[in-house]
């Protein structure tokens, strides 16, 4: 099997959404990127990190069958609720499963929303304009409802990112993201020729401790607490969360926790001392992800919800988002 090899994947700038016939616009998936290389003999997947997730999401399997030399691939792997939006909630569910089990494969089925081409039978088409790659994607015919889909793309001078941003908050989805039509890939990079505007605020987070749950959570954890990396790479606290759990979701943290225990506080930043005096503290490798309504005057989230963990993304690259 001859597979084009991996690269790390481009990534978007937050801001709002540009105005102009030079760019094009696609729906912010709710999901884990994914960089998957596939030719009829096979396929590997990686994550956003380039770990293979490959065993973790076997509908992928279905690629080979779609084509008929190799290719490598950008896209989002998603699960979807009952009205066809992703839901970052159930796509926990496969994430962490390295060999999923048929009935978990039946009950949380996962999708791949493919939005960029990077390479084509050896030919590498990451300096080509998005448009020309858009292009030569569709040609490809990979759709292959439920499990493969090449969502669409919608032009600035014909539609305009506002618009675009109502539409996406009627039907429930996380934004929309603009791309300059001219550009070309930049793997590995955060650049301004991609804008991704979400419709709700949401920071990646590093969990450096937990504190023991009470009353109805005793025996489990009552909230995590969060830090974010700052420009000397010193684990900041930011704040604590408590909310958006199941107690299934319980039980995971903690058994997922307990190995990682360690004696002293791994943030640079003082943790209040409600909070210090019955901290369990852990080795500041899990990065997770909340939903937050703003940021203080004094670095903290403020009302965060855990949204889930996040095992492709890098403790060494949470930083700040806004």
């Amino acid at each position: 099997m001859t597979l084009p090899a991996p690269v790390a994947p481009m990534l978007a700038t937050p801001g709002q959404p540009p105005a102009g016939p030079g760019w094009a616009f696609e729906w912010k998936w709710d999901g884990v990127r994914a960089m998957v290389a596939v030719d009829t003999g096979g396929v590997v997947a990686r994550s956003r990190n380039l770990r293979d997730i490959t065993s973790s999401y076997p509908e992928l399997r279905v690629l080979p069958e779609l084509v008929d030399r190799p290719l490598l691939l950008d896209g989002e792997l998603v699960t979807l609720d009952d009205r066809g939006r992703p839901d970052f909630g159930r796509l926990q569910s496969r994430m962490h499963v390295a060999r999923p089990r048929p009935e978990l494969l039946e009950s949380h089925p996962v999708a791949f929303f493919v939005f960029d081409l990077l390479h084509d039978s050896g030919r590498d088409l990451t300096r080509e304009p998005y448009e020309d790659r858009r292009g030569q994607l569709a040609e490809l015919a990979l759709d292959a409802p439920p499990t493969i889909r090449v969502p669409d793309h919608y032009l600035g001078d014909e539609v305009t990112g506002p618009d675009l941003l109502e539409i996406a908050s009627q039907s429930g989805l996380e934004g929309i993201v603009a791309k300059r039509v001219s550009s070309p890939y930049a793997p590995g990079r955060r650049s301004r020729d991609w804008i991704k505007t979400p419709l709700r605020q949401t920071q990646e987070v590093i969990i450096g401790g937990w504190v023991p749950g009470e009353g109805r959570r005793a025996g489990t954890l009552g909230a995590l607490l969060l830090g974010v990396q700052d420009d000397q790479g010193q684990l900041v606290y930011v704040g604590h969360v408590g909310t958006g759990f199941t107690d299934q979701v319980l039980g995971e943290m903690r058994d997922r926790l307990a190995p990682l225990a360690r004696q002293v506080s791994p943030f640079e930043v003082p943790v209040p001392r409600e909070f210090a005096r019955r901290a369990r503290w852990v080795e500041p490798v899990l990065v997770g992800e909340v939903e937050h309504r703003q940021w203080t005057g004094d670095n903290r989230l403020r009302h965060p919800s855990w949204r889930g963990l996040r095992p492709d993304r890098d403790p060494a690259e949470i930083r700040r988002a806004g």
